[in-house]
């Protein structure tokens, strides 16, 4: 009988983009996050101790899809309007909202998109019952 891999934490996540440029420039300055290095084709972000690699797309003409990244904030209506405010495109039915109960807590999500279609996700949890702040 194989024994059960002991998985990790997630130490990366890729995502394809079509314009390294247009998309680093997201990432690092409209969304925020902590900008590592680029090397040909590729470039690494932190995000609380995990990396984010944006790669060009080997395939041309084939648009990115599928992937969607969630973070964890403790404000999710201030975490949104920030990123609205900056031009961050929001998905149909994307705004802040309840998603599920989770013994005790509310889990609350919202959906955005980068410049290349990906789908982001905003995630908080909160007291049952209660509103995000």
């Amino acid at each position: 009988m194989n024994a059960t891999p002991a998985l990790g934490r997630i130490a990366q996540i890729a995502l394809s983009v079509r314009d390294m440029d247009r998309a680093v420039a997201f990432w690092r300055d409209t969304v925020g996050l902590t900008f590592l290095f680029q090397a040909p084709n590729v470039a690494f972000f932190d995000v609380a101790g995990v990396r984010l690699m944006l790669g060009e797309s080997e395939t041309p003409g084939v648009d990115p899809a599928g992937t969607v990244i969630y973070f964890d904030v403790a404000d999710i209506d201030a975490s949104f309007a920030a990123l609205r405010s900056r031009g961050v495109a929001v998905r149909a039915q994307g705004e802040p909202h309840f998603i599920a109960p989770l013994g005790g807590k509310d889990l609350w999500m919202a959906f955005l998109a980068d410049p290349d279609g990906n789908t982001f996700a905003l995630v908080s949890e909160v007291p049952a019952g209660s509103k995000p702040h």
